[in-house]
């Protein structure tokens, strides 16, 4: 999604490009395209450089959207899960923390967009440079 955020406005991100910069295989990268675009977040842009855009702004997209693009849902233990009936749970000791940790992680990834990525990468590769 940053390599695909950074060409923003510019142009459209062929797969190749995108699984040499991040060191990937063009078969595993057909996987995440795929849930990528089936969420809604990446398109793609057909013609002369055919490739992948992002379907929205990079602002408007979480890192919660990006997992859960990937995954129906957050639970850092079990009992949290969507559909999961603890009978314990009104006399767990922990449960409360684990579903506040839980919300926080949640909140946390909603707090993070594409944006914030792409500038750490700039300003990352502005250093090493």
């Amino acid at each position: 999604m940053i390599e695909i955020a950074m060409e923003e406005g510019k142009t459209a991100v062929f797969l190749k490009d995108i699984a040499e910069k991040q060191n990937l295989s063009i078969k595993y990268l057909d996987h995440i395209i795929a849930s990528l675009k089936r969420a809604g977040l990446i398109k793609t842009f057909k013609g002369r450089k055919s490739g992948y855009m992002l379907e929205r702004e990079p602002g408007s997209i979480s890192m919660y959207d990006i997992h859960v693009a990937f995954s129906n849902e957050i639970c850092v233990i079990d009992c949290l899960c969507e559909g999961v009936e603890c009978d314990r749970k009104s006399s767990c000791a922990v449960f409360d923390f684990w579903e506040e940790l839980n919300n926080r992680i949640i909140e946390y990834l909603k707090s993070v967009n594409l944006t914030d990525l792409v500038n750490k990468k700039i300003s990352l590769s502005a250093l090493n440079h």
